[in-house]
């Protein structure tokens, strides 16, 4: 059985003579804690913007489940499973959490068309914005509006909104950017238990959280794939070292 779920042949970018994407193959499989990293300008977020649909390949195909979204519009991947968060959040910081995820969970489930009307008046929106809540520990929060929480909770909240997407893949763009290194670990623990059939790929500059986190870490350098392995194997290879993880040990 093929358990790949995204996968990238040959992708390439171009902007004039810039290239910022070579020939990446790569590759996702159902259920995967997967990790991109690198020095900065090696083309990581490119890479998630091209996978997402924000950027087109210059040149190769990109696959989700099997099928081929090279040329899908952002909004048609993410409908086929493909989610995303960002490294600064878009969230409605005067709406509650729960006016958050309700307004995403109504979209999802094509709900939006009744939102002039009283929000009771689809209470199985109410219960799967709720269900999202809890996943992501977030319930005692669901009153607050998004600007009264500390950052690493925001965080979370976007993460529930991606969730209510219902994806296949989760894309995470340094999800703890900007959140306080003592709250860091509140983050990782709801990423950790997020369900097991959802493959999730994340950029992250902390390698104690990618090195908690990742199963797998694929390293790219110049916009080109320079390993990918387990983290064992990446904190042992002599080139990642020189071009960006130094001499540090990681366990």
């Amino acid at each position: 059985m093929n358990d790949i779920v995204l996968q990238t042949r040959g992708l390439y970018k171009s902007f004039g003579a810039l290239v910022v994407a070579r020939d990446i193959d790569f590759s996702l499989t159902r259920g995967a804690r997967h990790a991109l990293i690198g020095p900065n300008g090696a083309g990581k977020t490119t890479f998630i913007n091209l996978i997402s649909g924000a950027l087109t390949a210059t040149k190769g195909e990109i696959f989700l489940g099997g099928d081929d979204i090279t040329q899908l519009a952002e909004a048609s991947r993410v409908k086929r499973g493909l989610a995303r968060t960002f490294q600064i959040n878009t969230l409605f910081s005067g709406l509650s959490v729960l006016e958050n995820l309700y307004l995403a969970v109504s979209e999802h489930m094509g709900a939006a068309n009744v939102m002039l009307r009283p929000a009771g008046a689809r209470p199985d929106v109410i219960d799967r914005a709720e269900r999202l809540l809890e996943t992501l520990q977030l319930s005692d929060d669901a009153g607050k509006t998004v600007a009264e929480l500390p950052y690493g909770r925001q965080r979370l909240v976007e993460i529930a909104i991606a969730l209510a997407l219902e994806p296949r893949v989760l894309l995470l763009d340094e999800p703890a950017a900007g959140v306080p290194s003592g709250e860091s670990h509140i983050l990782l623990d709801a990423i950790d238990a997020l369900p097991r059939d959802i493959a999730i790929l994340i950029i992250e500059h902390d390698m104690d959280v990618v090195f908690r986190f990742a199963d797998a870490i694929t390293v790219l350098a110049n916009g080109a794939v320079l390993a990918t392995g387990s983290p064992k194997e990446i904190a042992g290879n002599a080139d990642v070292r020189t071009v960006y993880l130094g001499e540090r040990t990681y366990a």
